[in-house]
């Protein structure tokens, strides 16, 4: 637990190192560990992922009014060399590919032991954010950054929980569940979801998901397998 512990304090430094060289401004912080950060989510999260706008925010409209992202016309290159070459001032980058869809870097640190990916999505059409504190009771750094809204972060979760059937993500949806997020889910999505859950193993719970919660927490999911979510899903 003291890895993930200081693997958190990893992440709101680099966070916090991003907001110092205006690299936010581009960011839209998303997934666990935003949730984890900004929202209180009970689980432990290992990497930063992010939406990544385009440099002309807020004038670049889509159809609907939505801010669209395109890799035709847009400066990721220029914007994703700057940001290896500021990174670079404080970290070992083990890794650096702008990909088609992503970009990626992995931060290591003499100072924490694990390595640290970030990865930032292209491409993306982004109808509202909010802002948020990331924060951690582990740390004294504090970030306002602006984050994905929780609507849209459900039906992401729900999107990656079903493709990749990891049960993180279903921890997830039902920590959202609980905190009153609802999205559009029609009845055969939402039995492929209650099917996932129900293939999930032993392993599942006992290793991949209470090695990332803290002692106290891991005989409720063991007991009581997503009750709350299959409930909301069921109705």
């Amino acid at each position: 637990m003291q890895d993930l512990i200081k693997q958190e304090q990893f992440e709101l430094e680099v966070l916090d190192r991003l907001q110092s060289g205006r690299f936010l401004d581009r960011l839209v912080f998303g997934g666990g560990t935003m949730l984890r950060l900004c929202y209180g989510l009970g689980r432990y999260s290992v990497d930063l992922d992010f939406w990544l706008l385009p440099a002309t925010v807020g004038k670049k409209r889509g159809t609907e009014g939505e801010f669209v992202a395109s890799s035709l016309g847009d400066d990721y290159a220029v914007w994703f060399s700057d940001l290896r070459q500021f990174l670079a001032r404080f970290y070992t980058l083990r890794d650096a590919a702008d990909k088609f869809h992503t970009l990626v870097i992995e931060l290591k640190s003499p100072d924490y032991p694990r390595s640290l990916k970030l990865e930032m999505r292209k491409g993306v059409k982004m109808t509202k954010t909010e802002r948020a504190i990331a924060y951690s009771r582990h740390s004294s750094v504090q970030v306002y950054l602006r984050t994905i809204a929780l609507p849209e972060m459900m039906t992401s979760k729900i999107d990656a929980f079903l493709q990749r059937k990891e049960i993180r993500d279903a921890y997830d949806l039902e920590f959202l569940v609980k905190k009153g997020v609802t999205a559009d889910i029609p009845p055969e999505k939402a039995e492929q979801i209650l099917n996932t859950i129900a293939a999930l193993t032993r392993q599942d719970y006992n290793v991949k998901l209470c090695s990332l919660l803290e002692a106290d927490q891991r005989p409720y999911y063991r007991q009581n397998n997503f009750s709350i979510l299959k409930s909301h899903l069921g109705k």
